[in-house]
């Protein structure tokens, strides 16, 4: 007894704080952070245009905190460094005036990038945007065929079918790709140093004039496919002027904006920059971050139904707020293509609250558990909640499982392009993350059954994707602790027993990767080389996933619980690298995300089942 009142205390704790944390509109607005692209490819931005020069100091001194003592940057605490990572930060910082390559930090991460294979070992991305300022050559592998653009939706090889993080993102680069669009800076800023062949000599090369290259690949470079990405960018701009609200996307429409004839003046490429802006996030020792994206409903949701969880009561005014909010930001159509005149219901949400054309399914089962107990008692909600949740079926594949963005997302045309990195963010298969979140919705909330037959479906296609140790890789989160807890949790709900062989594989495997403090922790390198790697200590969001997992299939509290419950009340309050990991994934060894909200969320989550399950024992 004295253990569940230590825990029903803290669970107090936590309440009261993140109450005290609620804006007035019902939102929670936490940091979405993640490595230095963002903030390195603003700078590059503004100084392109000319604009904003107040945010460089900035965005530069964020950068400047950041490095490692080896000179490079990371992604992650356990990572020696990020090379991709490292040559935007260095690019940035050069072209900021901040800094200059006689500097002993630039010197340092001059050394880290050439003894690391220098900027031809880089990520694409990364070398997109080198490309565009003229300091890297364009990749041979551009310009993809415009006429891409024109296909049908019922084409294999057709831009709509890749995932809408990439199409988002690839209108843009298929009209750079076209025009091989470069600006260039003054001949003594360069980069030259930062290559270890002769592969910066290709950037002296004569640049064949657009009109030259435009009638030797007329045969598919044609005016109107160029119109036809132009519409589908001007089409997919948010009322806060970003592109499909996502940072990186927003970027590169930029760019592709001034490719195709715009001024750096237009009202279009103004407007953008004001969106980025507006992403900043000034952190609390005072540097200022540029978000990706703002992750207002995602942390908003969690927040609500997890408060809900433990105790709050829905007439509480912060819940109703919260509702209230996220009603408001349901997404009640959406338009197919340009070509696709019909719209169709939605009825799903959106990660952040300007994202208006691009809904998902893991935010969307959030933001049903906020309304699922206020359905019952008020009809805006039960129609909004009714309307989550013809969404969610609908966007089951025909595998049974569940994905993030799309349904039945073809990755057969992905070999097809052989573009580095490109199968990684191309395709959006289901993955156990999803799946499992969505089944322990329909499990606990919606209170379907085992022989209902989407969860059939749904738990079939958890049981095949099963690794032969017992675990489950999670596409959204760090990585095989995050996908075996949702998969654990969601067959549970589901009806599964806990003497089921995937469940009791699972438990054998989550016992067998406790570390020796009696917590949980996954480095985020398990997430690139697709096999479990531990981190090199335990971190309160993996504890608590780990643990959540355990009480979902465990009647009564095992010796392992009880010690990781402790330990997880002790390791959260005082805040520290275990607290500050990053858990969300968003691309493979490039793109990983500390979610601030994270260390609140899912301790308290976790604390709360914990209660709700074994408060009657003796």
């Amino acid at each position: 007894m004295g253990r569940l009142k230590t825990v029903q205390t803290e669970i107090q704790t936590y309440i009261s704080h993140l109450k005290s944390l609620q804006f007035p509109d019902g939102s929670w607005r936490f940091l979405f952070e993640t490595g230095p692209m963002t903030d390195a490819n603003m700078i590059i931005l503004l100084k392109n245009l000319d604009t904003k020069p107040e945010l460089i100091p900035q965005l530069a001194q964020r950068l400047k905190q950041r490095q490692a003592p080896n000179g490079a940057w990371k992604q992650y605490d356990d990572e020696v460094g990020h090379l991709s990572s490292t040559v935007e930060a260095y690019t940035a910082l050069l072209l900021s005036g901040c800094a200059s390559r006689e500097d002993v930090m630039m010197q340092k991460a001059e050394e880290y990038i050439v003894q690391h294979g220098g900027v031809e070992q880089a990520h694409v991305s990364t070398k997109f945007m080198l490309a565009l300022n003229g300091f890297y050559p364009w990749p041979r592998f551009f310009p993809l065929p415009l006429y891409l653009i024109q296909l049908p939706k019922s084409s294999s090889f057709s831009y709509y079918r890749w995932s809408s993080y990439v199409r988002s993102h690839f209108a843009s680069l298929l009209i750079l790709g076209h025009r091989k669009f470069k600006l260039h800076h003054p001949r003594e800023i360069n980069i030259h140093h930062l290559f270890v062949t002769q592969h910066f000599h290709k950037l002296r090369e004569p640049r064949r004039s657009n009109r030259t290259r435009e009638r030797k690949k007329k045969g598919y470079l044609s005016r109107s496919a160029l119109k036809k990405t132009e519409q589908i960018l001007l089409q997919n701009i948010e009322n806060d002027g970003t592109q499909y609200s996502y940072a990186s996307a927003t970027f590169f429409m930029i760019y592709s904006l001034l490719a195709i004839g715009y001024k750096t003046d237009s009202p279009m490429i103004k407007q953008a920059v004001e969106g980025l802006a507006s992403f900043g996030y000034t952190a609390r020792d005072g540097s200022l971050h540029i978000q990706n994206s703002p992750s207002t409903v995602w942390d908003t949701a969690l927040i609500a139904y997890t408060l809900q969880e433990a105790g709050v009561s829905t007439e509480d005014a912060g819940i109703l707020r919260a509702a209230k909010y996220l009603l408001s930001l349901q997404h009640l159509e959406k338009q197919e293509s340009e070509r696709d005149s019909r719209h169709r219901t939605s009825g799903g949400w959106g990660f952040s609250e300007s994202n208006t054309a691009n809904p998902d399914v893991d935010d969307t089962q959030a933001v049903i558990r906020v309304l699922t107990r206020l359905a019952a008692q008020e009809s805006d909600y039960s129609a909004a909640w009714r309307k989550g949740i013809q969404y969610v079926f609908r966007m089951q594949n025909d595998d049974g499982g569940w994905a993030a963005f799309e349904k039945n997302s073809v990755s057969s045309i992905i070999r097809l392009f052989r573009i580095p990195h490109f199968a990684e963010t191309a395709a959006d298969p289901s993955c156990a993350d999803i799946t499992g979140r969505v089944l322990e919705l329909l499990g606990n909330h919606l209170k379907l059954r085992l022989s209902h037959p989407r969860i059939q479906d749904g738990l079939d296609w958890l049981v095949k994707k099963q690794k032969s140790d017992g675990s489950w890789y999670g596409r959204w989160g760090v990585s095989f602790i995050y996908g075996t807890w949702a998969a654990v949790t969601g067959m549970a709900a589901a009806g599964l027993q806990a003497d089921h062989p995937a469940i009791r594989r699972a438990v054998d495997w989550l016992l067998r990767i406790r570390h020796e403090d009696g917590g949980w922790g996954e480095s985020c390198r398990s997430d690139f080389i697709k096999k479990y790697n531990p981190a090199p200590y335990s971190t309160v969001v993996h504890t608590a996933w780990a643990l959540d997992a355990l009480i979902a299939v465990h009647d009564n509290p095992t010796e392992v619980i009880d010690q990781g419950i402790l330990r997880l009340i002790e390791w959260n309050r005082q805040e520290g690298r275990r607290t500050t990991y990053p858990a969300g994934a968003g691309l493979p060894g490039h793109f990983y995300i500390h979610y601030h909200s994270y260390p609140l969320v899912w301790p308290l989550l976790t604390l709360s089942h914990y209660v709700q399950k074994y408060q009657k024992q003796p």
